[in-house]
């Protein structure tokens, strides 16, 4: 099986050693160099349906990056489009569903499926909506989280509620709701409204409640919030 190492501190590369004959798949761009015995194409993941679902639920590239060691052996360098840390996880028993723009890389034995989230969860969904991508088959996969990662245990009994923004992937065995409030809005406003209007004025966002056993990555660094940071920084220089 091809051999996955994150390799450097900061914004690290993803270093693959592949013998001759080992295939694996990677998001659009990724691949920065690979040797000369290592063969790439562009292909969907899947099939025609498959990576049309895969773009409405993830937002990720309808062409994935398959490289395969013709030649020989050989490695390659991969990089993720935003700054940040790598995770491969093992999928086999355990199996993850991954936010939006966290797949990397994954072996050839690893499949991406698309499956359907409850209504409750499809209506908060910031995109994607009713659809959601979540791993099948056995081998290694590769996630990235903007800024640096972390691994959380949740346990029964310890709910534990996340930013959006902050989760990269999660245990396909968890319980999870989505959410825009983590707790009752103290005021005199209920119900939706009051959740929207707590949620806006405590600045939390859409978060995710996961109950059960599992585990969950999580980043250090809100990709949305970092847009709009940038965006009003561009817009405060261009009006001077």
């Amino acid at each position: 099986m091809p051999t996955f190492t994150t390799t450097g501190d900061v914004d690290p590369f993803l270093h693959v050693s592949m013998k001759r004959g080992e295939k694996i798949y990677c998001e659009s761009d990724a691949m920065v160099m690979m040797e000369a015995n290592l063969e790439l194409k562009g292909k969907m993941q899947g099939g025609l349906i498959s990576s049309l679902m895969r773009r409405m639920a993830n937002g990720e590239s309808f062409f994935q990056q398959h490289i395969e060691a013709v030649n020989g052996d050989g490695d390659c360098l991969l990089s993720p489009v935003l700054p940040g840390a790598m995770q491969v996880v093992d999928i086999g028993p355990r199996q993850y569903i991954l936010n939006d723009g966290a797949f990397v890389a994954a072996t050839a034995g690893v499949e991406m499926k698309t499956r359907m989230q409850n209504l409750g969860n499809a209506l908060f969904a910031q995109s994607g909506g009713f659809f959601v991508m979540e791993s099948s088959g056995s081998g290694q996969m590769v996630v990235s989280g903007f800024g640096s990662m972390f691994e959380l245990e949740v346990a029964p009994g310890k709910d534990v509620i996340i930013d959006n923004s902050h989760v990269v992937c999660w245990d396909h065995t968890l319980h999870y709701e989505i959410s825009v409030t983590t707790g009752s809005t103290g005021g005199g406003v209920g119900g939706f409204l009051g959740n929207i209007v707590n949620s806006v004025t405590s600045g939390e966002g859409i978060v995710l409640r996961f109950k059960g056993s599992g585990k969950v990555y999580i980043c250090s660094r809100n990709r949305d919030a970092f847009v709009e940071w940038m965006q009003k920084v561009a817009g405060g220089r261009s009006g001077r």
